[in-house]
């Protein structure tokens, strides 16, 4: 795949993804634009299936719909709510400190630019792209497993770390599709360019995939005499 084949592509999997179960942090800005909803749930998804973190975000949002609702809480009880999560006990810690990391840092409100995201407890590159870009609908390339290995599949790139993925995407990816080239490819992860096992014989990208362009130019092995 070549730079100029992503608006074909982006295309595909604009179609592909309307077709799909949307991922988590989507499901949350459907029912709310609160910057501070979106920022929990995207917190609580890192290593976590989406049918999990679904299942937490509404028992959690239920009661929690401001940064100071998690001072109602120990951080037992908090703990106990975010299960089954993964790292629930390293996430309920990160966010009993972000209502103080929001009032020191940014007046209380869910800051915009990302390098202020990153500074609040439990966010990270991957975190600050997403809900500036979900929550604030502001162009950013967030740059997940999923993105970063699919970009290297079909022969887009070739970097070694997500990090070097979001620089590179930075530099060749046209502006119009940042907000939205992570949940294409996140959904199209999770059911077709899965990381082992692709459905590489339906996927609708197939002829601009270097995957399996290598695949098809392989010879076909002899027949045993």
């Amino acid at each position: 795949m070549n730079p100029s084949d992503i608006p074909a592509v982006n295309r595909i999997l604009k179609r592909e993804y309307r077709r799909r179960k949307a991922p988590i942090v989507d499901l949350v800005q459907a029912q709310t634009r609160d910057p501070f909803l979106v920022l929990v749930a995207t917190i609580l998804s890192a290593r976590t299936k989406d049918e999990t973190t679904t299942a937490v975000c509404k028992r959690l949002f239920r009661q929690v719909r401001r940064p100071h609702d998690f001072d109602r809480f120990t951080q037992r009880q908090l703990e106990k709510l975010l299960l089954p999560i993964g790292f629930f006990r390293t996430k309920a810690r990160h966010l009993k400190a972000l209502p103080a990391a929001l009032d020191d840092g940014f007046g209380g409100r869910v800051p915009d630019a990302i390098d202020d995201l990153c500074r609040l407890p439990g966010v990270g590159r991957k975190t600050a792209n997403l809900v500036r870009a979900v929550a604030f609908n502001k162009p950013a390339v967030c740059v997940d497993v999923h993105v970063h290995r699919i970009c290297n599949r079909l022969g887009l790139l070739r970097t070694k770390t997500p990090l070097e993925t979001e620089q590179a995407l930075r530099r060749i990816l046209p502006h119009r599709y940042w907000i939205t080239w992570n949940s294409y490819l996140v959904s199209f992860g999770q059911t077709v360019c899965r990381p082992v096992g692709p459905h590489c014989g339906a996927c609708p990208v197939a002829r601009y995939c270097d995957r399996v362009g290598v695949a098809a130019a392989r010879p076909a092995p002899r027949a045993g005499r």
